[in-house]
């Protein structure tokens, strides 16, 4: 799977900048019954917003709605090898799942965990998450100012108009 193939909603730059992250993070080396998928989303708020729940290894609940509960089984879910047991909502084919986390990275802002076993189909599992924050384009930050600038002076206008007909 190619970048521009998955990032079609990104511009050239955006794609640019997450080439080396997907590269060494999110690709990994096909396998005999293996398969691997993903997934991007684009999330309109700053990293510093987002985050703190993505690293958040020991309360995942927080973000992820098929979580019932977490406990932390060994370690306290900031240092590599820390396991959790996680107990999954009703009405999912799975009910448990014990994970241990394989990376926790804030200046990259790169989280990733493998799941060593539990009640459910997964098996070799790791999932890998990676936050990137962009810029604004100058652009965009060009048309946001421009649109302020334009519509203060329209409601100055409209102020303006409404006196003069009151005769003031």
């Amino acid at each position: 799977m190619k970048p521009n193939q998955v990032f079609n909603s990104l511009n050239p730059q955006e794609i640019s900048k997450l080439d080396k992250t997907i590269e060494t993070y999110h690709t990994f080396s096909p396998s005999p019954n293996t398969c691997t998928s993903f997934i991007k989303q684009r999330i309109d708020a700053p990293l510093t917003n987002i985050w703190p729940f993505v690293r958040d290894f020991a309360n995942p609940k927080r973000y992820k709605s098929f979580i019932k509960s977490c406990k932390i089984r060994a370690g306290d879910g900031e240092v590599i090898g820390s396991i959790r047991d996680v107990a999954i909502i009703s009405g999912l084919p799975a009910s448990s799942s014990i994970e241990r986390l394989e990376m926790l990275d804030d200046e990259k802002h790169i989280l990733s965990f493998k799941i060593l076993g539990g009640d459910h189909r997964l098996q070799n599992y790791c999932s890998v998450t990676s936050v990137c924050e962009f810029e604004k384009e100058s652009e965009e930050e060009t048309r946001s100012f421009v649109n302020t600038l334009v519509k203060t002076n329209l409601g100055k206008l409209e102020k303006l108009a409404m006196a003069s007909l009151k005769g003031n």
